[in-house]
């Protein structure tokens, strides 16, 4: 069981700190063995089957500064293409696939908008932000935003009422896929309800870099991962990352072939890979770090990325850019404060301040080729989490 030194982050002096992560046993994490060595058994699973649910995955659980889980299953590059006659993988002979490991990086899809969000988030706290402000005083130019008055707020929230994504891909040029977003009008009333979409990030982004002439990816390394020393975690492009899909049409919205290292998202690959909503890549280990950054309270080692209640803000409900208690990726551990987010390339991360536990699983479900949505291995490996947590 983690001391009480570690669960309130404070050392020896009394001083507060903010313990780094550290691989060690479940029982030291106040976690049971059991239920985690289930889990990595359901990872190995996931990549086992024919066809696999994901070729390869890499799963870190913990709880406080404590590492219980970190395990690789399958392979980060098995298929050579898709063949769509028989609806399977063309697979790579044994000797040319590449296997998973701890340290591959992966496409991490939406969980981009977590980075986006912290960085927006900083500039609230900072007070250059107004979270209530609408959009329009910053973005005069993007007319319909402007029209129907949408605030920060709802930008991170999804209920601006934006429709869910736009056919950036399809646009000739930057200056087209500008104007088309500056036009998009909302197709729900600005705060009505909650409706996903990528163009919220996307607005977000063009915010940001207009308040702090600054382009995102400098944003996010500056203000999030070089001081969290997560080097692992970069934009597009990202050479040695695991592959993605197969990327053609008719079941895909452009004709690239099969991706590997370069951002699976069309539009943030129309962007050139660094979006507001997609085009990050990075490792388990690096997002263990983003976690129990945010479960203390926003500092990590000696660095510190947000103040204790502006991550109380972003992960009470209805949350900042994070998904909060939504059991169809969450599990048990959904129902009492529990955070995260999921990308379509099979990537998640959930986060439980309530019992201090964290879990991170990627994998490469898109590889070779995007199928029917399907959370419920997210689900079960956050729910065996949940269980393994004693006296929660």
């Amino acid at each position: 069981m983690p001391s009480l030194e570690d669960r309130r982050g404070r050392g020896g002096s009394g001083q507060l700190s903010a313990p780094r992560l550290r691989n060690d046993t479940p029982e030291r994490a106040g976690l049971d063995p059991e239920e985690l060595r289930l889990l990595v058994r359901d990872v190995h699973d996931l990549t086992t089957g024919e066809p696999p649910w994901a070729p390869g995955a890499v799963v870190v659980a913990g709880r406080g500064p404590v590492i219980a889980v970190e395990e690789a299953a399958g392979w980060a590059v098995r298929y050579a293409r898709h063949n769509p006659e028989t609806g399977r993988g063309v697979e790579l002979p044994r000797l040319a696939r590449v296997p998973m490991t701890v340290d591959t990086p992966f496409d991490l899809a939406s969980l981009t908008k977590l980075f986006t969000s912290v960085a927006a988030v900083q500039q609230i706290e900072r007070g250059t932000l107004g979270i209530d402000a609408r959009v329009g005083a910053y973005l005069p130019d993007f007319r319909a935003v402007r029209e129907y008055g949408i605030t920060v707020r709802q930008l991170l929230t999804h209920t601006s009422g934006l429709p869910p994504e736009l056919p950036l891909y399809d646009c000739p040029d930057d200056t087209a896929r500008l104007e088309m977003l500056r036009g998009e009008a909302p197709v729900r009333e600005p705060g009505s309800s909650y409706l996903y979409s990528d163009l919220n990030m996307l607005i977000l982004q063009h915010l940001l870099e207009r308040l702090t002439g600054r382009t995102l990816d400098v944003l996010v390394h500056d203000g999030i991962t070089r001081p969290l020393g997560m080097t692992s975690t970069r934009f597009d492009p990202c050479p040695g990352a695991a592959a993605t899909e197969d990327q053609r049409r008719p079941w895909a919205k452009v004709d690239r072939g099969m991706l590997r290292g370069v951002v699976h998202d069309e539009n943030a690959w129309a962007l050139g890979g660094v979006a507001g909503h997609a085009g990050l890549f990075s490792t388990g280990r690096d997002l263990a770090v983003f976690c129990r950054t945010l479960l203390a309270g926003g500092s990590y080692g000696p660095a510190r990325v947000l103040g204790p209640d502006f991550v109380e803000l972003m992960l009470t409900p209805p949350g900042l850019g994070f998904a909060v208690d939504q059991p169809w990726f969450m599990g048990e551990l959904a129902g009492r404060g529990a955070a995260g987010h999921t990308g379509f390339t099979g990537t998640s991360l959930v986060l439980d301040p309530a019992t201090d536990t964290f879990l991170v699983l990627l994998t490469n479900r898109v590889h070779p080729h995007r199928g029917v949505p399907d959370s419920r291995p997210r689900a079960g490996a956050a729910t065996r989490v949940g269980r393994a947590v004693r006296g929660a």
